[in-house]
């Protein structure tokens, strides 16, 4: 008997099956699909899966985590247990990526308190300067086996 199609599947159960680093990110935010789109052209290895936060993986890993599962104020990477939002999770995430991306953790230094307040700062205009959408798009198909949960029809 063949394993239930990933679109069958509960989020609860999908996000039990997870082993790879998953990126949370706000799905109608035009910043944030770009930093998607960002992570997938340097990661090569393909070591990130990627779910918008107002999702039901995204809102099941954020029950899991004890975050917010109404303001997505954050990008939010879940890996290993661990849990990593605003400016650690964007450097914990550059440190991955092929290219001169990783140089980016030195920023590492910089106290997180400052950093996420440069973090907030942008998190706060980006619907204003970047843009929104009124409903997460649907991803090419290229990118759809980065999602956690596939289904998108």
């Amino acid at each position: 008997m063949e394993p239930p199609a990933e679109t069958d599947r509960d989020a609860a159960a999908i996000v039990d099956d997870l082993d790879q680093p998953i990126l949370l990110f706000d799905g109608v935010c035009n910043l944030c699909n770009g930093f998607v789109r960002f992570v997938v052209k340097f990661d090569d290895a393909g070591e990130f899966l990627f779910a918008p936060l107002q999702s039901d993986v995204g809102q099941e890993l954020s029950r899991r985590h004890d975050l917010q599962t109404e303001d997505f104020d954050s990008v939010v990477l879940v890996e290993g247990g661990a849990v990593y939002t605003k400016s650690e999770a964007v450097l914990r995430v550059c440190r991955r990526l092929d290219g001169p991306w990783p140089l980016l953790s030195a920023f590492s230094v910089v106290p997180t308190g400052l950093s996420d307040r440069v973090y907030d700062l942008v998190a706060e205009n980006r619907y204003r300067v970047f843009g929104k959408k009124d409903a997460c798009p649907v991803p090419e198909p290229a990118l759809r086996e980065r999602f956690a949960n596939r289904t998108f029809e």
